[in-house]
């Protein structure tokens, strides 16, 4: 989940200052009008959106790890302290030469949930961060499966794939919100000057909270589809076996909601999600990935969801 949360929040405020930029060019500078009193230019907004929202993901994207270690405290190993450092270096540097990736940095924060998490803009430039909880809580068979989940989804390109969807997401946000806020502007409240009145600036941001909110349950879809690759990962990086029970660990520390550290509750981490929540969750059930993990891609149950990211 901090990894999707991450990447949706820095984007979010990446949006609203280019949008706020947009504004200022297009009032001081004239440059980047799309809409005066002839009716919108929707061959300039469309480039315009697109240009805006691909520079915010992109932007996300760059700032993840900075971001990331910002918001958690993780902590970089440099030199290993203890034992447990040593191991944690190892097996990261072991499964990044089985998945043909450059050595992530690896990071240790503190929180008592078990989470980990794998962040970065390339496959050779990544971080990969676990919680306190994780290694106090997991064995190092189930560590090193959650472990290799995470590498699995720095090969997988993850983070570069997603930061592709959510430019698209954003492409068409910004657009759509325009072509509102030129209807409510223009038609509802008949504004007939040279370029858009205060309506145009109202409804547009509105609706680009409303259409960013629908948007993210298309870049949730995709993060769940993921995860089961990023398990399959963790299964050839260490084995099958562990992976399953990582999943396992996972649901039974999380099988009572009271469990719940309250910043997971917050992000609907419970078991008892309705089918409309579920549109929003970044990950599958913990019961579906265990089925897809034992019986195959199109196994599919009812369960609780993960914090592995």
């Amino acid at each position: 989940m901090k990894r999707i949360f991450l990447f949706l929040l820095t984007n979010l405020a990446v949006m609203v200052i280019l949008s706020l930029a947009w504004f200022v060019i297009s009032k001081v500078f004239g440059l980047g009008v799309t809409m005066d009193k002839n009716g919108i230019n929707y061959g300039s907004t469309l480039v315009l959106a697109a240009v805006f929202g691909f520079g915010g993901s992109l932007i996300s994207l760059m700032m993840s790890k900075w971001m990331a270690k910002r918001s958690v405290g993780a902590q970089v190993i440099e030199q290993p302290s203890n034992e447990a450092e040593r191991w944690l270096l190892q097996t990261v540097e072991r499964q990044a030469k089985m998945a043909g990736i450059g050595m992530p940095e690896v990071a240790i924060y503190d929180s008592p949930e078990i989470n980990a998490f794998a962040t970065g803009a390339s496959r050779n430039n990544a971080l990969v961060a676990v919680s306190t909880g994780l290694l106090a809580n997991m064995s190092r068979d189930e560590a090193e499966a959650v472990l290799g989940h995470e590498i699995g989804h720095v090969a997988n390109g993850d983070m570069i794939t997603l930061t592709l969807v959510q430019g698209v997401v954003n492409t068409f946000v910004i657009f759509f919100a325009r072509i509102v806020g030129y209807f409510v502007d223009r038609v509802l409240l008949k504004n007939q000057g040279d370029g858009p009145g205060i309506g145009f600036y109202v409804a547009t941001l509105v609706s680009e909270m409303v259409f960013g909110i629908l948007a993210s349950m298309i870049v949730m879809w995709f993060s769940r589809q993921r995860e089961f690759r990023a398990d399959e990962a963790g299964a050839k990086f260490s084995s099958r076996a562990k992976m399953i029970a990582a999943l396992e660990r996972l649901k039974l520390n999380y099988e009572t909601p009271a469990q719940l550290p309250a910043q997971m509750t917050a992000f609907g981490i419970s078991g008892h999600q309705s089918k409309f929540g579920q549109l929003f969750m970044s990950h599958p059930p913990l019961d579906d990935r265990i089925a897809a993990l034992r019986y195959g891609a199109n196994a599919s149950v009812g369960g609780r969801t993960s914090t592995v990211q």
